[in-house]
């Protein structure tokens, strides 16, 4: 199990934002919303397409509906906007979607912009740690509530050692990897691009990767905004996978805009994108089936409930119906 303080830093992290929720939309089920926020990631390549050719702005404007955007640092940041009303879609992690809405989050993930292989266990070059069980009575950096860190838990499960035999620092992910270069913890659960450039650029290797331990990248709307304005949802998905066929047929462009982007360079850039599948943007079985093997892990953290129905949480959190509308038509 997870230590108290653990514990305790996590919960109070998904509960500061939960107190923000329950804030109204901007509009009235039936009505036009005024205003449409949207978050976009480094961690998410389609939405800094999305963003940088004004696709949003020019489908949205024929209808006088105002685009914001938001950045999100990571799956807890996009969550605690959400819960907060700051946004009306946020990017996250299929799992720390689970987290939040075992923790009442009014959230729906209604479709996927990757499969990613986005995280893994890292450490610095020379590190005398070899594999997971090395890790036994060290210091691992990860950022609470995210999929490094349930991947973090899931490596440990596999490798039979659990939270309590490591020191985990809460960490958000880009101070995670600067933890590691300078030697303050021995290992950190990384997160792309971060990962990709201490990979790159400092010769950081990996302890442990299992693509499978990745869960997908989530679009998540707030289940009122999906309420009030189911046309706009559809929309919003219908600008996503123009966004997403870009990213695929354009590889060399993608990466220099993630190079621009996010500040990293090309070869880095490119590093992560190659890390991502794009193919799979409808939520469906496979991506129940990954959320849910997480959830089971988070069960015996104690990071879900006790009594939570893994599965059904699952099917109230994934909402395939507005993809399926848009794509499969």
């Amino acid at each position: 199990m997870l230590k108290i303080w653990q514990k305790a830093t996590l919960a109070l992290s998904i509960a500061g934002a939960l107190v923000l929720s329950g804030c109204s939309s901007s509009a009235k089920e039936g009505e036009k919303p005024e205003k449409i926020r949207l978050d976009y990631a480094f961690y998410s390549p389609t939405s800094l397409a999305l963003k940088k050719f004004g696709w949003a702005e020019e489908a949205f404007k024929k209808e006088g509906i105002e685009v914001e955007w938001i950045q999100s640092q990571g799956s807890n940041k996009a969550l605690e906007f959400l819960n907060s009303d700051s946004v009306d879609f946020g990017s996250t992690a299929g799992a720390a979607a689970l987290i939040a809405k075992d923790k009442g989050a009014p959230i729906e993930s209604v479709y996927i912009y990757s499969q990613p292989e986005w995280t893994a266990l890292v450490a610095k070059d020379g590190s005398p740690i070899k594999d997971v069980k090395d890790l036994k009575g060290k210091k691992v950096a990860a950022t609470f509530g995210t999929d490094p860190h349930i991947f973090l838990l899931r490596a440990l499960a596999d490798a039979g050692l659990s939270a309590k035999d490591v020191q985990i620092v809460n960490l958000q992910h880009a101070d995670g990897a600067n933890a590691l270069l300078k030697g303050q913890v021995d290992a950190w659960a990384g997160l792309d691009p971060h990962m990709a450039r201490t990979e790159v650029e400092s010769g950081a290797k990996y302890i442990y990767r299992n693509p499978d331990f990745n869960t997908y990248g989530t679009l998540n709307v707030r289940s009122e905004f999906a309420k009030n304005h189911p046309k706009q949802v559809e929309q919003v998905i219908e600008l996503y996978e123009k966004a997403r066929k870009w990213t695929i047929e354009h590889p060399e462009e993608a990466a220099k805009l993630l190079s621009e982007e996010a500040g990293i360079k090309e070869d880095v850039a490119k590093k992560q994108l190659q890390r991502n599948n794009f193919e799979e943007p409808v939520p469906g079985s496979q991506h129940e089936k990954a959320i849910s093997a997480a959830g089971e892990v988070l069960q015996k953290e104690e990071i879900v409930k006790k009594d939570t129905n893994i599965e059904d949480l699952v099917k109230k959190l994934i909402n395939p119906k507005f993809a399926e509308k848009v794509i499969n038509q």
